[in-house]
């Protein structure tokens, strides 16, 4: 079907892959439970936005020119993995805060929250690797519109994706309601969180 040589097991590669906790999801659900639902869905976007781009690189042929580099390759970690301990590092160090934010600063908040997320989607090795080297394996070379084939794979990481992060997004804005107002535990969450980005820039940069 559409140039897929194994469609059942892409698709369950696929879910397997996304449900796997990545710095993705994680921002997602982060800007959800501490900034609201808005939030959420503006990284929601950002990440999918990422996604597209990341897609599109594989279907050109940039992905297979990265893995032939590996220098290239490296700079992309290094720079994820110094992102990810900067945003790490700015939730820890974050002030404790009311909410009394205005509406100007709630749009500020989903511009950001979408920059943010566009930034770590495009930098994530996870995701990165799963285009480079998972994608392009179920795509049959013989088949004679190979972009339709590209066109149905990223269709069904988006779908999946978007479905995955609604829900921790539904989550996530749930569990704001009830920490709006214990200032404290929603700073604590930060620093949680700030930590699990600090570990998985060093992780990343490690490896």
């Amino acid at each position: 079907m559409f140039g897929i040589t194994d469609l059942w097991a892409y698709v369950l590669g696929t879910v397997l892959i996304i449900l796997v906790p990545g710095p993705n999801s994680l921002f997602a659900l982060t800007m959800a439970s501490t900034q609201g639902r808005k939030a959420g869905f503006a990284a929601a976007a950002g990440i999918v936005v990422g996604d597209l781009i990341l897609m599109l690189a594989a279907s050109l042929g940039v992905a297979s020119l990265m893995k032939a580099n590996p220098v290239a390759f490296d700079l992309v970690r290094y720079l994820g993995a110094a992102y990810l301990a900067y945003i790490g590092v700015r939730a820890i160090l974050a002030k404790p805060q009311a909410d009394t934010q205005t509406i100007k600063p709630q749009e500020n908040c989903t511009r950001k929250a979408f920059r943010s997320a566009l930034a770590i989607s495009l930098v994530n090795v996870k995701a990165i690797l799963f285009f480079m080297a998972f994608f392009p394996q179920f795509v049959n070379p013989s088949y004679p519109h190979v972009w339709h084939t590209f066109a149905a794979l990223g269709f069904i990481v988006q779908f999946v994706s978007i479905s995955y992060l609604t829900v921790l997004i539904l989550v996530g804005s749930s569990l704001s309601r009830r920490l709006s107002a214990k200032i404290w535990l929603k700073n604590a969450l930060n620093k949680l969180v700030g930590t699990l980005f600090v570990s998985f820039g060093l992780r990343l940069a490690l490896n």
